[in-house]
């Protein structure tokens, strides 16, 4: 249900630091008034689509719980909703301009998580 890409993207995503994932929930939190809402609303897959995300997301966190939320209280939650956003843009990459997949993604890529390229940038 979930392509290549996006299971490789939310496979590096989810082994981040502590630190790096509140870095990205915290930029993700600071794009929300700059485009990422919208780009969110865009990027929203099917339910099929998106239960299987969010299942792998919180399936590759739980045993990283007590880690996450020793290094900062809530963070295990911040991280899931962080990566669950920036996967759906992946998955759904060709319903978002450039500019917002980039919105929903930098987050993570600017970490060294690898994403495919947007189809407008792709060869």
């Amino acid at each position: 249900m979930l392509d290549a890409g996006t299971e490789r993207f939310v496979d590096h995503a989810v082994v981040l630091p502590p630190a790096a994932l509140a870095t990205a929930f915290d930029r993700m939190v600071d794009g929300r008034s700059t485009g990422g809402r919208e780009a969110s609303r865009a990027a929203r897959p099917s339910a099929a689509q998106d239960s299987a995300l969010t299942h792998r997301v919180r399936a590759a966190l739980l045993p990283r719980a007590d880690e996450l939320n020793g290094h900062h209280g809530g963070l295990h939650s911040d991280a899931k909703a962080a990566i669950c956003i920036a996967a759906r843009a992946v998955l759904k990459r060709g319903r978002l301009t450039p500019e917002q997949y980039a919105l929903l993604t930098g987050p993570f890529t600017d970490l060294g998580v690898p994403a495919p390229p947007h189809p407008a940038d792709a060869p």
